[in-house]
C-alpha cells in the first residue's frame, strides 16, 4: 500500500510513517485488501487528505468509519457519491442544512464539493472490511488519525471542528480550543438526531466564524 497523501499533510505527519505501528498497520490494510472486498477502493483511501490539502483547512468533521457496504465509501467521511441513496445521517446532515441556512437539498450525496472548499472529511478508521462494521477498528488507524488532528491542532488556528456524537467528541480533546472553534452535538443519525443535532445550527455558526476570521465561508 503505497501512501498517496498531499505534500502538505505528508510532511505534516511524515513522522508516523516510520513507526512500527503504522508498518503494522500498513501490512493489515494490505492483506484486509488481497483478501477483500475492503471499502473504499484502495484509490480512494486517502481522499481526505487528497482533495482537501493541508494548506486550504478551515473545517474539520470527524466520523468514525467508512461505510461498509458496495458503493458507499469513497474517503470522505459522510459522503457517498453521486447516483447512491443517501445513508440516514447523511439525509440529515442536509435537513439541518437547509434548516439552519435555507440552502436547499443538495441532489447527491457526494462531499467532494465541500472537501475541495477546505473541509477536511476525516474518518478515525479509514478502512473497513465488506458488511462488517468497525471490522477495522484498533488496528492503528486511530492512533494515526489522532496524529493528524494533534498535529493540525498545532500548527494551524481558527479552524472550525465539528464534532458530533460522543465518538468524535472524546477524539477531539486533543485540540486546542483556545485557537479554534470547536462545535459539539449529537450524532445526525435517526437515533439521536431529535436529541439536539437538529436545531444545532453548525453550519451558520460555522460560517460566521470562518468570516469573522478572514475566510471564505463554505457554500454547504
Amino acid at each position: 500500500m503505497e501512501v498517496k497523501i498531499e505534500e502538505g499533510w505528508k510532511e505534516l505527519i511524515r513522522e508516523e510513517f516510520d513507526k512500527d505501528y503504522f508498518r503494522r498497520l500498513v501490512d493489515f490494510v494490505k492483506r484486509e485488501y488481497q483478501n477483500g472486498p475492503v471499502y473504499p477502493p484502495g484509490r480512494d483511501l486517502f481522499n481526505a487528505f487528497r482533495l482537501c490539502p493541508l494548506g486550504q483547512v478551515k473545517v474539520v468533521i470527524l466520523g468514525q468509519d467508512p461505510y461498509h457496504e458496495a458503493g458507499q465509501a469513497h474517503g470522505l467521511c459522510f459522503s457517498v457519491k453521486e447516483g447512491v441513496n443517501l445513508p440516514p445521517s447523511l439525509v440529515n446532515i442536509f435537513k439541518e442544512i437547509t434548516n439552519d441556512t435555507g440552502r436547499p437539498a443538495p441532489p447527491h450525496g457526494d462531499l467532494t464539493r465541500w472537501a475541495e472548499q477546505g473541509v477536511l472529511l476525516l474518518n478515525a478508521t479509514l478502512t473497513v472490511r465488506a458488511h462488517q462494521a468497525g471490522s477495522h477498528q484498533n488496528q492503528g488507524w486511530e492512533r494515526f488519525t489522532d496524529a493528524v488532528i494533534r498535529r493540525l491542532s498545532e500548527t494551524r488556528n481558527q479552524i472550525v471542528y465539528l464534532l458530533w456524537g460522543s465518538y468524535a467528541q472524546r477524539k477531539g480533546a486533543i485540540i486546542n480550543r483556545n485557537q479554534n472553534l470547536v462545535l459539539q452535538s449529537v450524532h445526525p443519525s435517526p437515533l439521536s438526531a431529535y436529541r439536539g443535532f437538529f436545531g444545532n445550527k453548525h453550519f451558520s455558526q460555522t460560517n460566521h466564524y470562518l468570516i469573522a476570521a478572514g475566510k471564505t465561508p463554505v457554500a454547504w
